[in-house]
């Protein structure tokens, strides 16, 4: 079925890439850049941001037909939060960093929320044509949390409470699309990471959920199927940034092997 919508118009802060099917990735906490005009303002050094980001999510996001890219910097609007929530104000915002040397100016704050207005308008009418197009469509939303805070010698955080891949899923209607999220874990755990099954758990981490997934499944409450992806980060050292290309090609692979298992759901 050909694509016949008017794109977004051109941003540096996101890329849409539409493609021809059902499945839409994001990886919206993978951009590192941040707006000029904001750097006077930024206390973290680049290493401190991007320890706190997601990258290399992109790279996984690559197995949808439909991908959703964000540039920006999570610390320069944070689309996983609620609009007046997300420019951090304050340490507890941010996992106790002071991300600020001095309060946002006003005009850099509103500046900030128009691009998470502007990105809500884009998903939204990105999402009115793929349900207008395919009917019920899957959206897989893509992060990466840390596991190794005490610093680059110490010992990682117990795996009791840090799963390989928590399956985020708090606001997913389980009568509609449970049999489709089952079916998608099991195949998330078929594919070994270097050698061994992957330790793969539902809403172990972040039982609240993010504002993102919730936003459409309020919008799209029984066409969208949005399952967030929770990655540890075993496919890089979070302190280096040197990413393991081993763990991670295993990871896309299993990642494109689950949504194949679930694809029939969500053919018209």
């Amino acid at each position: 079925m050909p694509d016949t919508r008017t794109p977004p118009a051109p941003t540096a802060d996101w890329k849409i890439h539409v493609g021809d099917g059902p499945v839409v990735t994001a990886a919206i906490h993978d951009g590192h850049r941040v707006r000029e005009s904001l750097l006077p303002w930024m206390r973290l050094d680049p290493d401190e941001r991007r320890r706190e980001e997601d990258p290399m999510t992109g790279v996984l996001s690559t197995v949808g037909d439909t991908q959703v890219r964000v540039r920006s910097s999570r610390f320069e609007v944070d689309h996983n939060r609620p609009r007046e929530r997300s420019v951090s104000r304050r340490p507890e915002d941010t996992w106790g960093l002071e991300v600020w040397s001095a309060p946002l100016p006003d005009a850099e704050l509103e500046r900030s929320w128009a691009a998470h207005d502007r990105f809500r308008s884009d998903i939204r009418a990105l999402m009115d044509d793929l349900v207008a197009r395919f009917g019920r469509i899957l959206v897989l939303d893509i992060h990466s949390y840390n596991h190794r805070r005490d610093g680059h010698d110490a010992d990682p955080a117990e795996s009791t409470g840090n799963p390989d891949i928590d399956i985020g899923a708090t606001t997913l209607d389980r009568g509609l699309f449970g049999d489709v999220l089952d079916r998608f874990v099991s195949a998330l755990r078929q594919t070994p990471v270097r050698g061994r099954t992957p330790d793969v758990r539902e809403n172990v981490r972040y039982p609240d959920g993010g504002d993102f997934p919730e936003w459409l499944h309020r919008v799209y409450p029984t066409q969208a199927c949005v399952i967030t992806l929770e990655y540890k980060k075993i496919f890089m050292d979070e302190w280096s940034a040197q990413v393991d290309l081993a763990a991670l090609e295993d990871l896309r692979a299993g990642l494109e092997t689950a949504v194949a298992a679930v694809r029939p759901a969500f053919a018209r």
